[in-house]
């Protein structure tokens, strides 16, 4: 659940969200179990609501074709709704302890820079991020990469209080940054504010307690043309998160 929610979102905002979710869904039968609706009222304000709707459908497969046990292997894993290949590697690693290296924006950065001074490609960095991995349990040394590149190699770097410094190679060699090419490192995300995916938050928001017409949705969320809201509109409908009609309800698959 958490690494889900970790999804395109900072730790520091997840912790809440997570505390509120594991409260009331503490087992894959207790999500399975609830309405689509409820695990999206749960999990408003998180943002990314499409992840609520694949973790809700993760927990039913899990319950139907894993007895309730979250699958053990990368494999298993990565059958599930919404789990890609960070996310299996993570829960592999953190959860099961295999020995799986976990690739994520951060260690993205950490391989390009101070290990080749190049951006790789994703078989490159899924090779680089292996061959580092020592005998035996792989979770601390995958926190220690994150821990690196969240702290130290960052976007903008802090080379100079950053402990491998002195060993890295873009660095000690020069040249572009690797990083923002590589596989693994996030894009800079577009600009929050009057984007799609603020509307669309805000009218998800509008139907979380009770169905709306398209008219107090509308009026709710201020100025937006009829072209643009009925798109939205059908991109939620069409991703699963609500139902329309006369009104416009939360999904309850």
């Amino acid at each position: 659940m958490s690494e889900v929610m970790l999804q395109q979102t900072q730790s520091l905002r997840v912790v809440g969200p997570w505390l509120k979710f594991i409260e009331r869904f503490p087992t894959p039968e207790s999500c399975a179990e609830a309405p689509l609706s409820e695990v999206l009222r749960v999990w408003s304000g998180l943002g990314y609501p499409r992840r609520a709707r694949a973790l809700h459908s993760a927990a039913r497969q899990i319950v139907n074709e894993h007895g309730g046990a979250v699958p053990a292997s990368y494999e298993g894993l990565r059958s599930l709704p919404g789990v890609g290949d960070y996310t299996a590697s993570a829960v592999s690693s953190f959860a099961f302890h295999l020995p799986l290296a976990v690739l994520d924006t951060n260690v993205g950065r950490v391989l390009a820079r101070a290990l080749v001074n190049r951006s790789l490609s994703a078989k490159e960095a899924r090779q680089v991020a292996g061959s580092l991995l020592a005998k035996g349990d792989s979770a601390p040394h995958n926190q220690a990469m994150i821990d690196l590149g969240a702290l130290f190699c960052r976007s903008i770097p802090r080379c100079e209080t950053c402990p491998v410094s002195r060993a890295c190679r873009w660095r000690n060699e020069g040249g572009p940054d690797p990083a923002p090419k590589s596989a693994g490192v996030s894009a800079p995300q577009a600009k929050f504010a009057g984007s799609d995916r603020q509307l669309r938050g805000r009218i998800l928001r509008e139907v979380l307690d009770r169905p709306q017409s398209r008219a107090m949705i509308r009026r709710a969320i201020g100025e937006v043309d009829d072209v643009r809201f009925e798109r939205l509109v059908e991109s939620l409908r069409r991703d699963g998160l609500i139902e329309t009609g006369r009104l416009i309800r939360l999904a309850d698959g």
